[in-house]
């Protein structure tokens, strides 16, 4: 499979980035807008990820979520879970990090041009495809039929809820969103993300799919694609393992001999299929 190293240059290289913005998402998730030091450009691809680090506090893999075509800042979403997150979440505009990277394999852009593309996320697997989503947006012509298919435990853990308020009122984009429990006020769907699938139109040939989650969904995800006749090698997959080091060496993303964060995070389901303990 293809390693890719830090675009950037060395993958051990850490480089100050400062927070531009701040934007409250969720009650444990914040949106950092970031800026290298020197307003530097930062140069990644949809579906790569950075090591973040605090003095003190540790470092931690977190997934890009803005599009590279904005190449002047990069955006971050953190969802407060541990000591380094939860000492991200208490900086402010103007405070500094280390940044390492970007890591990993992305997602097929290129291979995405022309054709329908089919975005399956659940949770926290939107922030990752939100990067690819931005992009498909400002290169809208270059693409097919393009759905967005959202699911989350409940409508107050949605993330970016103003631009799923956007994505839902674009004629060109098919958003649709099911949430596991809602309230009595709430007028959407209710249920696992899977029965939003029967209800697309699909062309299965001329479909891509990807798909970007927490991994129990994946299975499930994956059967439902299947079944709409979609070949093995037109479904994408972000896989979620802790990428402590980002560079194949601490062994902590390995998944029998395969690093998630040098081969991955993103395969087509083809490549992984065979490899106990993917999915």
């Amino acid at each position: 499979m293809m390693q890719t190293l830090s675009i950037q240059g060395s993958g051990y290289l850490i480089k100050r980035a400062k927070i531009r913005e701040v934007q409250v998402l969720t009650a444990t998730e914040k949106l950092f807008e970031m800026v290298l030091e020197g307003d530097e450009p930062f140069h990644f691809a949809e579906g790569q990820f950075v090591e973040v680090s605090l003095f003190g506090a540790g470092e931690a893999p977190i997934s890009i979520c803005s599009s590279p075509l904005r190449s002047e800042s990069f955006d971050l979403c953190v969802r407060a879970a541990g000591r380094l997150t939860g000492a991200l979440h208490r900086l402010g505009v103007g405070d500094e990090v280390g940044i390492r990277g970007p890591f990993g394999v992305g997602f097929p852009l290129e291979d995405l041009k022309g054709r329908d593309v089919l975005l399956v996320a659940g949770g926290l697997g939107l922030a990752p495809l939100r990067s690819l989503i931005h992009s498909l947006i400002i290169q809208r012509t270059d693409f097919g039929k393009l759905d967005i298919l959202l699911g989350c435990r409940d409508p107050q853990s949605m993330l970016f809820c103003d631009e799923l308020v956007c994505w839902e009122e674009r004629a060109d984009i098919n958003f649709c969103c099911s949430v596991d429990r809602a309230a009595p006020d709430w007028a959407g769907n209710i249920g696992v993300i899977t029965a939003l699938i029967p209800g697309v139109t699909l062309y299965p040939l001329q479909t891509m799919a990807v798909v970007c989650g927490p991994p129990v969904m994946y299975r499930f995800v994956i059967d439902e694609l299947l079944s709409k006749g979609i070949p093995e090698q037109q479904i994408y997959l972000s896989l979620e393992r802790h990428m402590k080091c980002g560079l194949g060496k601490c062994g902590h993303c390995q998944i029998d001999g395969v690093y998630c964060c040098q081969d991955g995070p993103v395969f087509s389901y083809d490549q992984v299929r065979q490899i106990r303990g993917a999915i």
